[in-house]
């Protein structure tokens, strides 16, 4: 994919061990073959660990693409949801369920983009200040989001909110959780391969409704994000990726649906479009040139 849509050299190296510890001494080790580093599939709470210390250990760019390839895409698309139905993202409330690498890169990049307040559910119920026994992610989850400090399920943080973001498992909210929301409902319920509720059973209550499935509309990929965004990267010299630059390649995204073209079941281009790759690169690597985190030569 990273060559196919963004012209860009790439290949997997699968390490025989889940240590932390031992993933970032292996990876410092291969760095300099290499121009970039894209992280896959590693969990939460140890994906932050050894992310956070690869970005700071190294002087090329290092990217989690399961939590911050699914963020920008996820932003794109509530940004052109929100066109939709008339709504500030100043304004919205926004309950993401999944507080693993995915739900804190969504909330982390929904609050710097502005929204106005998010809500974060785990299996626990609510995440808030109140709560003990949270691990460090979660903490700081606690401390940004929850404005109001709400306790309890899903359910019972559901009423009045604007937008639901699932990042988690099947079933996990109901037709009534989507009806209790705010005015023109906004559902991107993304788990694979079982949505966290069926497009179908809300097609008559929901606004706008988005998956992670490519058979139905709407489909939140985040090959949309990272083919380009390492493009962009690589071709400004950038020595890490910054917030600034997801947020560009966010805005890219959304713009690839054009005016005309943006509804309810379209908003968010086709991972087949092949502008997409080529705008967010444009984009991150104007950031990444506005943020000096590029190397002088470029």
């Amino acid at each position: 994919m990273f060559k196919h849509f963004a012209g860009v050299d790439a290949f997997p190296i699968c390490l025989a061990t889940t240590d932390p510890d031992e993933i970032v001494e292996t990876v410092l080790r291969l760095g300099p073959t290499f121009g970039g580093i894209n992280l896959e599939d590693i969990a939460a709470p140890g994906a932050f660990e050894i992310e956070e210390r690869l970005v700071e250990l190294m002087d090329i760019p290092v990217f989690h693409d399961d939590q911050h390839g699914t963020a920008i895409v996820a932003l794109a698309a509530l940004e052109n949801a929100l066109k939709i139905v008339g709504k500030d993202m100043s304004q919205v409330t926004v309950v993401v369920a999944g507080v693993g690498a995915a739900g804190v890169a969504v909330s982390k990049i929904l609050l710097n983009a502005g929204v106005g307040n998010v809500i974060g559910c785990d299996r626990q119920g609510a995440v808030h200040t109140g709560r003990e026994g949270l691990n460090k992610s979660k903490q700081w989850f606690a401390e940004n989001t929850n404005l109001e400090s709400l306790s309890g399920t899903i359910s019972s943080v559901m009423p009045g909110a604007d937008v639901f973001i699932g990042l988690s498992g099947p079933d996990l909210i109901t037709r009534e959780d989507v009806i209790s929301m705010a005015k023109d409902p906004i559902v991107f319920a993304m788990a694979n391969p079982d949505p966290e509720i069926r497009p179908e059973l809300i097609q008559d209550v929901a606004a706008v409704i988005a998956t992670g499935r490519s058979d139905f509309p709407n489909q939140i990929n985040n090959v949309l994000a990272f083919p380009g965004i390492f493009r962009g990267a690589l071709d400004a010299g950038a020595r890490k990726i910054t917030e600034n630059m997801k947020l560009a390649a966010a805005g890219a995204i959304a713009d690839a649906v054009s005016a005309e073209d943006l509804s309810p079941t379209h908003i968010i281009p086709s991972v087949f479009d092949p502008t997409v790759a080529s705008s967010v690169a444009a984009a991150s690597a104007a950031a990444a040139r506005a943020d000096g985190v590029c190397r002088p030569e470029q």
